[in-house]
């Protein structure tokens, strides 16, 4: 999976447990990111619904949630993929803005990138179009030269990025799923009820759409207009692309409001404790959304890779101190007294 800002990756584990614990057969992820939690739902047999704001985020839960590995045409797909690797390099867009113009890959990458994204091109209707994109997202990842984020690159190239971009099957999962694509305030009206629900909304003002602009762009494929040294398209610069949940001032109450529409027996909230709305505000939100029990469950997690590293500036340089590595990460759940009481033994030590 690409590096990603608020990563569950190591909270996954108890977020199946309770999924498995809470007895659900269907679930709605509705801020599913790269999709690991979605993913982790699905192989334990359950359908889910992934939803997301970001493109990119779209093209993941079309290939880890909507695709069902038994129904892959395996042949066609790892021709694609030795044809892809066998494209010779063609300098694109990709390479002069990000390449040249920014840091962020290696010219010889970024020409390889340039030449496997136009081969998708007239893929765009074949439902291997997903996969085919998502294996390129992510060897693209594995050879960048960021923290983790696309907001600045490193000032010196970061020793992966020497490596030659090597396209990988995605590790896909059996079993049926949904991909939606839209803001969660709009979605959530759309998705019928489920058995358990997944809540994990931005913490911040920091917008996914500008921190990873680059996979934006790279699965729009559309040119866009950029700015600044990093740069990001020129259409984050409006409203088109803010959302409600990245600011102080919206963010509680569209999250209160989202709440009241979750159509859930069992609905579970990630929050960090850097977060905008404190523990008891989360309760009793959770509880007046018509829940009758509320319990939390707390976790230490590692913070992502820039917090150990320090925080830099859009030309890579270094300007402030690392942060704390860990932060702690409050997993609270609201359902029926018998379902709680499950998941509390299924978490114990």
């Amino acid at each position: 999976m690409i590096k990603y800002l608020g990563s569950k990756r190591n909270l996954v584990p108890a977020l199946g447990t309770i999924a498995t614990a809470a007895g659900a057969h269907t679930a709605l992820d509705l801020f599913s990111g790269t999709t690991r939690v979605a993913q982790e739902f699905k192989r334990r047999g359950i359908f889910t619904t992934a939803c997301d704001l970001a493109s990119y985020s779209y093209q993941l839960a079309r290939t880890y949630i909507e695709t069902d590995a038994d129904t892959v045409d395996y042949d066609a797909l790892r021709a694609h993929l030795l044809a892809m690797s066998s494209l010779d390099s063609k300098e694109g867009y990709f390479t002069e803005t990000f390449c040249r113009q920014a840091r962020f890959f290696q010219p010889h990458n970024g020409a390889r990138i340039d030449a496997c994204r136009e081969y998708l091109v007239p893929l765009t209707d074949d439902p291997l179009f997903p996969i085919l994109l998502t294996s390129l997202m992510e060897a693209a990842d594995r050879v960048d030269s960021t923290t983790g984020i696309q907001m600045a690159y490193l000032k010196k190239w970061a020793p992966r990025s020497y490596n030659q971009l090597e396209l990988r099957l995605p590790k896909l999962l059996p079993g049926k799923g949904q991909a939606l694509h839209g803001d969660a305030l709009n979605l959530v009206n759309q998705v019928p009820a489920v058995d358990l629900a997944y809540l994990d909304p931005p913490y911040n003002q920091h917008r996914y759409f500008t921190n990873y602009h680059i996979w934006e762009t790279l699965v729009r494929w559309d040119s866009p207009e950029t700015y600044g040294v990093a740069r990001k398209r020129v259409d984050a610069r409006g409203d088109q692309h803010r959302s409600a949940f990245n600011s102080k001032r919206t963010m509680a109450q569209s999250f209160f409001s989202l709440l009241g529409r979750v159509r859930a027996k069992t609905i579970v909230v990630s929050y960090n404790d850097e977060a905008w709305i404190n523990e008891d505000e989360m309760i009793n939100a959770i509880s007046k959304a018509g829940f009758a029990r509320v319990k939390k469950f707390s976790f230490s997690q590692r913070r992502y890779v820039g917090a150990k590293i320090g925080i830099y500036d859009p030309r890579g340089n270094k300007v402030g101190k690392p942060g704390a590595d860990r932060n702690i990460e409050n997993v609270f759940v609201g359902g029926e007294k018998a379902t709680l009481s499950k998941i509390s033994t299924a978490l114990a030590p």
